[in-house]
Protein backbone atom coordinates (compact mmCIF):
# COMPACT_ATOMS: atom_id res chain seq x y z
CA UNK A 1 0.00 0.00 0.00
CA UNK A 2 1.38 3.38 -0.99
CA UNK A 3 2.46 5.94 1.59
CA UNK A 4 0.50 8.58 -0.33
CA UNK A 5 -2.74 6.65 0.14
CA UNK A 6 -2.05 5.97 3.82
CA UNK A 7 -1.38 9.66 4.51
CA UNK A 8 -4.46 10.81 2.55
CA UNK A 9 -6.62 8.36 4.52
CA UNK A 10 -5.34 9.81 7.80
CA UNK A 11 -5.61 13.51 6.94
CA UNK A 12 -6.24 15.76 3.98
CA UNK A 13 -6.16 19.58 3.86
CA UNK A 14 -9.49 21.28 3.20
CA UNK A 15 -7.98 22.93 0.11
CA UNK A 16 -7.29 19.51 -1.40
CA UNK A 17 -10.79 18.28 -0.55
CA UNK A 18 -12.24 21.43 -2.10
CA UNK A 19 -10.34 20.76 -5.33
CA UNK A 20 -11.64 17.18 -5.37
CA UNK A 21 -15.20 18.43 -4.92
CA UNK A 22 -14.75 21.01 -7.67
CA UNK A 23 -13.44 18.33 -10.04
CA UNK A 24 -16.47 16.12 -9.35
CA UNK A 25 -18.80 19.12 -9.77
CA UNK A 26 -17.27 20.21 -13.08
CA UNK A 27 -17.18 16.73 -14.63
CA UNK A 28 -20.71 15.71 -13.61
CA UNK A 29 -22.25 19.07 -14.47
CA UNK A 30 -20.65 19.08 -17.93
CA UNK A 31 -21.93 15.55 -18.63
CA UNK A 32 -25.47 16.45 -17.52
CA UNK A 33 -25.48 19.69 -19.53
CA UNK A 34 -24.41 17.78 -22.64
CA UNK A 35 -27.08 15.14 -22.08
CA UNK A 36 -29.84 17.71 -21.53
CA UNK A 37 -28.87 19.47 -24.77
CA UNK A 38 -28.77 16.20 -26.74
CA UNK A 39 -32.23 15.29 -25.45
CA UNK A 40 -33.66 18.64 -26.52
CA UNK A 41 -34.16 19.88 -22.98
CA UNK A 42 -34.03 23.50 -21.90
CA UNK A 43 -30.47 24.27 -20.89
CA UNK A 44 -30.06 27.90 -19.77
CA UNK A 45 -28.89 26.45 -16.45
CA UNK A 46 -26.54 28.46 -14.21
CA UNK A 47 -23.31 26.94 -12.94
CA UNK A 48 -23.56 25.18 -9.58
CA UNK A 49 -22.16 28.13 -7.68
CA UNK A 50 -24.66 30.42 -9.39
CA UNK A 51 -22.03 33.17 -9.58
CA UNK A 52 -21.74 33.47 -5.80
CA UNK A 53 -18.53 32.98 -3.85
CA UNK A 54 -19.11 29.77 -1.89
CA UNK A 55 -17.18 29.80 1.36
CA UNK A 56 -17.72 26.48 3.08
CA UNK A 57 -17.57 22.87 1.95
CA UNK A 58 -21.19 22.43 3.03
CA UNK A 59 -22.28 25.35 0.85
CA UNK A 60 -20.25 23.96 -2.05
CA UNK A 61 -21.92 20.56 -1.73
CA UNK A 62 -25.38 22.13 -1.48
CA UNK A 63 -24.71 24.25 -4.58
CA UNK A 64 -23.47 21.23 -6.53
CA UNK A 65 -26.54 19.20 -5.54
CA UNK A 66 -28.84 22.06 -6.50
CA UNK A 67 -27.22 22.24 -9.93
CA UNK A 68 -27.58 18.47 -10.35
CA UNK A 69 -31.25 18.59 -9.32
CA UNK A 70 -31.98 21.34 -11.84
CA UNK A 71 -30.33 19.45 -14.67
CA UNK A 72 -31.95 16.11 -13.85
CA UNK A 73 -35.34 17.82 -13.69
CA UNK A 74 -34.70 19.36 -17.12
CA UNK A 75 -33.89 15.87 -18.39
CA UNK A 76 -37.05 14.42 -16.82
CA UNK A 77 -39.11 17.20 -18.43
CA UNK A 78 -37.56 16.37 -21.80
CA UNK A 79 -37.78 12.57 -21.89
CA UNK A 80 -39.78 11.39 -18.87
CA UNK A 81 -38.65 10.04 -15.51
CA UNK A 82 -37.67 6.45 -16.37
CA UNK A 83 -35.80 7.39 -19.54
CA UNK A 84 -34.08 10.31 -17.80
CA UNK A 85 -32.74 8.02 -15.08
CA UNK A 86 -31.63 5.44 -17.64
CA UNK A 87 -29.86 7.97 -19.89
CA UNK A 88 -28.45 9.88 -16.93
CA UNK A 89 -26.88 6.77 -15.43
CA UNK A 90 -25.42 5.78 -18.80
CA UNK A 91 -23.85 9.23 -19.17
CA UNK A 92 -22.57 9.53 -15.60
CA UNK A 93 -21.06 6.08 -15.10
CA UNK A 94 -18.09 6.76 -17.47
CA UNK A 95 -17.52 10.07 -15.68
CA UNK A 96 -17.15 8.09 -12.44
CA UNK A 97 -14.73 5.66 -14.08
CA UNK A 98 -12.61 8.57 -15.29
CA UNK A 99 -12.59 10.19 -11.83
CA UNK A 100 -11.71 6.84 -10.25
CA UNK A 101 -8.80 6.29 -12.64
CA UNK A 102 -7.46 9.77 -11.95
CA UNK A 103 -7.66 9.18 -8.20
CA UNK A 104 -6.04 5.75 -8.56
CA UNK A 105 -3.07 7.33 -10.29
CA UNK A 106 -2.91 10.35 -7.97
CA UNK A 107 -3.06 8.28 -4.77
CA UNK A 108 -1.11 5.28 -6.11
CA UNK A 109 -3.97 2.91 -5.32
CA UNK A 110 -3.30 -0.81 -5.72
CA UNK A 111 -5.89 -3.41 -6.67
CA UNK A 112 -6.72 -5.04 -3.33
CA UNK A 113 -9.94 -4.56 -1.33
CA UNK A 114 -8.14 -2.75 1.50
CA UNK A 115 -6.76 -0.13 -0.86
CA UNK A 116 -10.13 0.24 -2.56
CA UNK A 117 -11.75 0.89 0.83
CA UNK A 118 -9.14 3.47 1.86
CA UNK A 119 -9.32 5.29 -1.47
CA UNK A 120 -13.13 5.35 -1.32
CA UNK A 121 -12.94 6.85 2.19
CA UNK A 122 -10.60 9.59 0.95
CA UNK A 123 -12.89 10.52 -1.96
CA UNK A 124 -16.12 10.27 0.04
CA UNK A 125 -14.73 12.52 2.76
CA UNK A 126 -14.72 15.39 0.26
CA UNK A 127 -18.42 14.73 -0.41
CA UNK A 128 -19.48 14.57 3.23
CA UNK A 129 -20.18 10.83 3.07
CA UNK A 130 -19.41 8.29 5.81
CA UNK A 131 -19.73 4.54 5.35
CA UNK A 132 -18.98 1.18 6.92
CA UNK A 133 -17.83 -1.87 4.99
CA UNK A 134 -18.81 -5.45 5.80
CA UNK A 135 -16.94 -8.34 4.23
CA UNK A 136 -19.10 -11.18 2.94
CA UNK A 137 -18.28 -14.63 1.56
CA UNK A 138 -16.85 -14.92 -1.93
CA UNK A 139 -15.06 -11.58 -1.93
CA UNK A 140 -18.30 -9.59 -1.73
CA UNK A 141 -18.46 -6.43 0.38
CA UNK A 142 -21.54 -4.63 1.64
CA UNK A 143 -21.20 -0.86 1.99
CA UNK A 144 -23.61 0.95 4.30
CA UNK A 145 -23.66 4.74 4.07
CA UNK A 146 -24.99 6.12 7.35
CA UNK A 147 -24.24 9.77 6.68
CA UNK A 148 -24.45 11.61 3.36
CA UNK A 149 -24.47 15.40 3.14
CA UNK A 150 -25.83 15.22 -0.41
CA UNK A 151 -28.89 13.14 0.59
CA UNK A 152 -30.34 16.23 2.31
CA UNK A 153 -30.35 18.07 -1.01
CA UNK A 154 -30.85 15.53 -3.80
CA UNK A 155 -34.20 14.65 -5.32
CA UNK A 156 -34.85 10.91 -5.62
CA UNK A 157 -34.24 11.04 -9.39
CA UNK A 158 -31.01 13.02 -9.04
CA UNK A 159 -29.70 10.48 -6.53
CA UNK A 160 -30.58 7.58 -8.85
CA UNK A 161 -28.64 9.27 -11.66
CA UNK A 162 -25.66 10.54 -9.66
CA UNK A 163 -25.11 7.26 -7.79
CA UNK A 164 -23.88 5.92 -11.15
CA UNK A 165 -20.84 8.17 -10.63
CA UNK A 166 -20.01 6.35 -7.38
CA UNK A 167 -20.40 3.00 -9.11
CA UNK A 168 -18.08 4.15 -11.89
CA UNK A 169 -15.50 5.46 -9.42
CA UNK A 170 -15.18 1.99 -7.86
CA UNK A 171 -14.55 0.47 -11.30
CA UNK A 172 -11.96 3.18 -12.00
CA UNK A 173 -10.20 2.73 -8.66
CA UNK A 174 -10.12 -1.04 -8.87
CA UNK A 175 -11.02 -2.59 -12.26
CA UNK A 176 -11.46 -5.98 -10.60
CA UNK A 177 -14.53 -4.77 -8.65
CA UNK A 178 -18.00 -3.45 -9.43
CA UNK A 179 -20.52 -1.70 -7.20
CA UNK A 180 -24.29 -1.38 -7.38
CA UNK A 181 -26.55 0.54 -4.99
CA UNK A 182 -29.51 -1.45 -3.67
CA UNK A 183 -31.01 1.07 -1.20
CA UNK A 184 -30.86 4.86 -1.00
CA UNK A 185 -31.73 7.38 1.70
CA UNK A 186 -33.49 9.50 -0.92
CA UNK A 187 -35.77 6.51 -1.55
CA UNK A 188 -36.84 6.35 2.09
CA UNK A 189 -34.19 4.02 3.58
CA UNK A 190 -32.37 4.87 6.81
CA UNK A 191 -29.05 4.11 5.09
CA UNK A 192 -27.75 3.69 1.57
CA UNK A 193 -26.62 0.14 0.82
CA UNK A 194 -24.36 -0.92 -2.04
CA UNK A 195 -22.97 -4.30 -2.94
CA UNK A 196 -19.33 -4.44 -4.11
CA UNK A 197 -18.33 -7.59 -5.95
CA UNK A 198 -15.26 -8.94 -7.66
CA UNK A 199 -15.63 -8.83 -11.43
CA UNK A 200 -17.05 -6.25 -13.81
CA UNK A 201 -20.73 -5.25 -14.01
Amino acid sequence: MSLKLRLAALWMPEGTMRKMLEKVDEATTAALDDLVRRCGGRSPIPASGDGRAVRTMEESMAAMASGHNTRVKALVDAVGKARAVELGRQALYPVGVMLGREAKKELSVGDGPQELELAARVLYRALGIHFGLEMRNGGTMLMRVDRCALSHHYSREACLVLSAVDEGVVAGLSPGYSMLFEQRMTGGSDVCVACIKEGRK
